[in-house]
């Protein structure tokens, strides 16, 4: 099974990095797909980095393992890109494969937001992680069909590492070492 983490990965960091660890480590998926979204339609776009300088930076944030790979195919899909979607163009292309989805706590709150929440409920499983201040028996009890898991908390947050950049501070602790580069040689959110 093929998990889907999708994000904006503005920037891609260790938690999300550790996650997809832990998936992998515990037998949960085979494989983690990073789906890199363009945009969002429940965020908003002003602070995002153009999709390719992102898919780039996941990119050397994965190259050290064979199992976790990026995908861009969320940039060929209509503008706003909506899982469900995404996970019908996805499951036509590849149809030996089995898809999950990966969401925390506090998306899968929001689940009955989302276009057609029912039919992906129907189709996929949810694996939903842990995220502070979301309660996990309330994900249970509204949507009894997720299947919570007990990762570890990964408290780190792209918002908080973008603003720590723009005042000069240090994040080499919260990004991988080649994504720390390549955001400091290209000055990335200054």
């Amino acid at each position: 099974m093929i998990g889907l983490y999708f994000g904006s990965f503005n920037p891609v960091h260790v938690g999300h990095l550790g996650l997809a660890e832990y998936l992998l480590t515990m037998q949960l998926v085979d494989e983690v797909w990073f789906v890199v979204s363009p945009c969002n339609p429940l965020k908003r776009q002003s602070e995002l980095l153009d999709e390719q300088v992102r898919m780039h930076m996941l990119q050397l944030a994965v190259s050290h393992c064979p199992r976790m790979k990026v995908s861009d195919i969320e940039f060929t899909l209509p503008v706003p890109s909506y899982t469900v979607d995404t996970l019908d163009v996805l499951s036509s292309r590849f149809k030996d494969l089995r898809f999950a989805l990966v969401i925390g706590s506090d998306n899968a709150l929001l689940f009955d937001k989302w276009k057609e929440p029912e039919k992906i409920l129907a189709r996929y499983p949810v694996l939903v992680y842990p995220r502070r201040g979301y309660d996990f028996s309330e994900v249970a009890s509204k949507y009894p069909q997720m299947q919570l898991i007990s990762t570890p908390y990964y408290d780190v947050s792209s918002t908080e590492i973008r603003n720590d950049i723009s005042q000069g501070k240090d994040v080499s602790d919260r990004l991988h070492p080649l994504v720390w580069k390549y955001i400091q040689e290209e000055k990335l959110y200054r």
